[in-house]
């Protein structure tokens, strides 16, 4: 079950939220049991046999993280924090990067270990890391709260449950423990409407039209041309843009109908005019956890300026490996971590450049870099660059033969696309400036409808792969 579908919108949503509120206004544990058990539904309903890896990972963890909580003299705590630890990372490992180290074991080594192609499991990459966190917060004496409801609620709620944000638990238990939560909040269901109707809007009439002209590129690469190949990157940076930014907004103005309010996890990237402003912008949470609990503990940047670098690099190594098994993505992390460092040195000996050149800059290596994101492998991502660097000629012939329509038609989507990334007010900006008038009411209903009507064309969200 996915946002952008009917047994979403029309069934599950409606349900469990007048469930919620009705069971909650008398008894607020049975409206929390209510919502969990919906959750894991929302969970298992992709593919059953992972509710108990979810369900699993769950109570160890809350076990562990309970028991380092409040035996903070034992000393031994350190060893379970560990086991912890690996425990979380050996369930990502063997689900996630398995089949990856085993083919470069036999390539390297001529060995035959056997792929076991196991599906990827959904969300794992977003729980494992908050149950991380949970476990090292834990240790260090930062949770107050031990309440089994309210921590499945915080793994496994599920308007951020498959692509997050990534939250904390500290800001999310709370929530859960406050009765206001129980009590319907009109304000919020109209903040929610206008977030969610805009994110939907994002995903189905965006995200989704300039996916079928990435997929057309990237399934025949060996066609492209320098103008092909131009719109076949724009677009997946365009559709990679709005799928990922109309999932957050989806999930911000879901939670917001509970009464519960999620980190902003994406704000505008594509206006950045540096790579570390881009970072700021771009999957805030993932950036938050990195720093917290791997850059800041490898020594940040209080070892020296070398260090540093080295540090900044490691985060961004492991960024690249999180979001795929597999070298594209380790590339573009290196990629990013190589930029990061460049960036700081380049600050570091009074290097400016005006607003225009840097945000040139930044955008054309964010855009460059997701050309191997996208890539299933190094090749077809040198087939895409040697078109639009123009070693297969500069043709027109062949645009609408790879994507079934005009040039002028693409160049149009094109603009606009990068116009409302460059220059529109994000969802999230809107709700909190733009007054509650007719006329907001009015677009919203539009939005609605419009994506209503595309429904029918279901598909999932890029990050679900992650």
């Amino acid at each position: 079950m996915i946002f952008n579908s009917f047994e979403f919108i029309f069934l599950f949503l409606p349900i469990v939220w007048a469930g919620f509120f009705l069971i909650g206004k008398a008894a607020p544990p049975f409206a929390k049991t209510w919502l969990l058990l919906a959750s894991l539904f929302f969970y298992a309903y992709w593919n059953p046999a992972y509710l108990p890896l979810i369900v699993g990972s769950m109570i160890v963890n809350y076990i562990i993280g309970v028991f380092l909580g409040r035996n903070k003299w034992l000393p031994t705590r350190k060893l379970i924090l560990t086991v912890g630890i690996l425990f979380n990372v050996a369930l990502l490992g063997y689900f996630k990067y398995r089949d990856f180290f085993a083919e470069n074991m036999n390539l390297l080594f001529g060995t035959d270990i056997e792929l076991i192609q196991v599906l990827l499991p959904l969300a794992i990459s977003f729980y494992t890391f908050q149950q991380i966190a949970y476990l090292v917060d834990s240790y260090r004496l930062e949770t107050n709260e031990y309440n089994f409801l309210n921590y499945g609620l915080f793994v496994s709620f599920f308007p951020q449950l498959i692509a997050g944000p990534i939250v904390h638990h500290g800001d999310m238990m709370p929530q859960f423990s406050d009765r206001k939560t129980y009590r319907v909040n009109y304000e919020n269901i109209a903040k929610g409407l206008v977030i969610f109707a805009v994110g939907l809007f994002k995903k189905v009439a965006i995200a989704d039209t300039f996916a079928a002209y990435a997929n057309s590129g990237y399934g025949s690469v060996d066609t492209l041309t320098m103008i092909s190949g131009w719109v076949t990157s724009l677009s997946y940076t365009l559709q990679l843009y709005f799928d990922f930014s109309g999932y957050s907004d989806m999930a911000i103005g879901l939670a917001l109908f509970f009464n519960i309010r999620l980190p902003i996890n994406f704000n505008s990237p594509y206006k950045a005019l540096d790579i570390q402003d881009f970072w700021r912008r771009w999957h805030i949470t993932l950036s938050g956890f990195l720093t917290k609990y791997i850059y800041i503990p490898l020594g940040g940047s209080r070892k020296g300026v070398p260090r540093t670098y080295v540090n900044i690099f490691i985060i961004f190594l492991i960024s690249g490996f999180w979001h795929g098994a597999g070298w594209t993505f380790v590339i573009w992390g290196i990629l990013h971590g190589l930029a990061s460092v460049i960036a700081r040195i380049w600050k570091r000996s009074g290097g400016r450049l005006p607003k225009l050149w840097a945000w040139a800059v930044t955008f054309l290596f964010v855009h460059f870099a997701f050309v191997i994101f996208r890539a299933p492998d190094m090749t077809v991502a040198m087939q895409v660059f040697k078109a639009m660097f123009g070693f297969e000629g500069l043709h027109l012939t062949g645009v609408f033969s790879v994507f079934n329509v005009s040039l002028g038609t693409l160049a149009f989507y094109l603009a606009i696309g990068l116009g409302i990334a460059l220059f529109a007010k994000n969802s999230v900006q809107i709700m909190e400036t733009e007054k509650r008038t007719p006329l907001l009411t009015v677009f919203v209903i539009m939005l609605l409808y419009y994506s209503a009507m595309q429904l029918q064309r279901v598909s999932e969200f890029l990050y679900f792969n992650f």
